[in-house]
């Protein structure tokens, strides 16, 4: 059985934020929108099909979980959920909480404007965010 390693691109873009009992709970590092993204920590994974059914049911449940969280806690307008994978290949879930505010209201957040890293305390604000959505499960 492989072991499970990050993407190089994903370990590059966001921080560690902790584990849900599935997945790498991960912070894209960009101050515009409050994006985490959910990685199952199984090896050579790039589609949801490829899990198990029980896995699958368990980041779905996690997903949804996450985006009731982060729309009740950011007081977002909408959430948006996607698992594209044309860029990396590892499955990944993002869950992003959006504002009619935002850089990108009403279009997707992918290649509107530069990322912009998070500040200090916006980075530990977010991560103690995530950190309690974990407690939570």
């Amino acid at each position: 059985m492989s072991h499970f390693e990050l993407h190089p691109r994903l370990a590059t873009d966001t921080l560690d934020a902790g584990e849900t009992p599935l997945c790498a709970l991960r912070l894209m590092n960009d101050a515009r929108f409050f994006w985490a993204l959910l990685v199952p920590r199984r090896a050579n994974i790039s589609e949801s099909f490829e899990l198990a059914v029980e896995e699958r049911a368990r980041l779905w449940q996690e997903t949804d979980a996450l985006g009731e969280f982060l729309k009740r806690e950011c007081r977002a307008d909408k959430i948006n959920i996607a698992a594209l994978g044309n860029q990396v290949p590892q499955l990944h879930v993002h869950v992003i909480a959006r504002l009619q505010r935002d850089d990108a209201w009403p279009g997707p957040v992918w290649g509107v404007g530069r990322a912009q890293a998070l500040s200090g305390d916006e980075r530990e604000r977010r991560l103690a965010l995530l950190k309690r959505f974990i407690e939570c499960l």
